[in-house]
């Protein structure tokens, strides 16, 4: 369709072509070569910590995360209900159980006031997940992990270059895990990061993450634990590479487009998003996501997306509940309980075209759709 504004597309405005053409000519086309070292390098340090383990997904890397935690069978995990249904997956890998906490109605981060009544005795960790490039309120959270000896996974995902109180997502946790997939602000295409201030946790996430071969020393072929094959490729630290030496623009970018957003969508009524202090936050704004009030506005969610589309503007759902999931409930997880805030924008939420190189015109137009389809 002519004038089709997709949901997102990767800004590749850098070094892409350039390193992922030396990668090649070099030969170092797989999980060798100088661009996976100096990618974890760089991201550690642009997070603000000591180590980076490149991965293939960021699925892989909250699973990673927990292995070097020592999570398994018995322990329970601590996870937003209002979530990327990859973390609860992740904790099922180890053959943990993911217990769910209802969203904050403001920020549809985790609620920081259901967490404590979800801790119990097999309760090894938490994992707060930076919903749409905005970090959770850490302090209380690390707070609550120091008062139960629990263990905490920043879940980045969505987040790159996020902060809290003026330090960056990933920085607060005992480990934290990102995603580069085509949709992230920073993207190899596929591939993901370990970050950590741990020694020791970084090396057993480089140990598992390349089946448990020994970290130095010739390789000899026996392996004493089960591990994992996990790495992220020359190719795509190559891009990454690039990226990141543009992470600053790419930030700037998701931020204006909000920003141009905002102005328009503040006027229509019955169109919510996120709330948050900016004096404490820096959001990112991965997606720009609205919630519709159908009452107000006049529409439901799934009119308005019916709308977009038809005028060649593309937009996603919101995440589904992880207490509505078949899948975790025939693990065996605890599916009861209230969690009226996911229901809420699991229903009426949407995220709209968030490219870092969507134009103001594109924005313009959009709004336009959302404010003319109003009743």
């Amino acid at each position: 369709m002519e004038n089709f504004i997709p949901v997102c597309e990767p800004a590749l405005l850098g070094n892409e072509k350039k390193y992922l053409l030396d990668a090649v000519e070099s030969g170092w086309i797989s999980s060798a070569g100088k661009y996976v070292s100096e990618f974890e390098t760089q991201f550690a340090k642009y997070c603000g910590v000591e180590h980076g383990i490149g991965v293939c997904n960021g699925t892989v890397a909250i699973h990673l995360a927990l292995v070097a935690l020592g999570i398994g069978k018995g322990d329970e995990v601590i996870i937003p209900n209002f979530t990327m249904i990859a973390t609860a997956f992740a904790v099922c890998y180890t053959g943990a159980i993911p217990v769910f906490v209802d969203a904050d109605p403001n920020s549809w981060n985790i609620s920081i006031e259901k967490i404590e009544a979800k801790i119990t005795s097999k309760t090894k960790a938490i994992i707060p997940v930076h919903i749409m490039g905005l970090v959770c309120d850490m302090d209380p959270i690390l707070a609550l992990a120091k008062k139960y000896n629990l263990s905490v996974i920043e879940d980045a995902a969505e987040a790159h270059g996020a902060e809290y109180k003026g330090k960056k997502s990933g920085s607060f946790g005992h480990l934290a895990t990102f995603s580069f997939f085509a949709n992230k602000n920073l993207t190899t295409g596929e591939g993901g990061m370990v970050v950590t201030n741990d020694s020791k946790f970084a090396s057993k996430s480089r140990y598992y993450k390349n089946l448990c071969f020994p970290l130095e020393g010739a390789r000899e072929y026996n392996h004493a634990d089960i591990g994992f094959n996990y790495r992220i490729s020359n190719l795509h630290a190559a891009i990454g590479l690039a990226q990141l030496e543009k992470a600053e623009q790419y930030t700037e970018m998701r931020i204006n487009n909000f920003k141009n957003y905002q102005k328009l969508l503040s006027e229509i009524k019955g169109i919510s998003t996120q709330v948050w202090d900016e004096t404490v936050y820096k959001h990112v704004h991965w997606m720009n996501a609205i919630k519709v009030d159908p009452i107000v506005y006049g529409r439901s969610r799934d009119e308005l997306m019916d709308i977009l589309k038809k005028e060649g503007i593309d937009s996603r759902k919101l995440f589904n509940g992880m207490h509505t999931q078949k899948s975790l409930r025939e693990y065996g997880c605890v599916m009861e309980g209230e969690y009226t805030v996911t229901e809420d924008l699991s229903r009426n939420g949407l995220y709209l075209p968030s490219s870092s190189t969507l134009t103001l015109s594109q924005v313009n137009r959009i709004c336009d759709v959302i404010n003319g389809a109003k009743i």
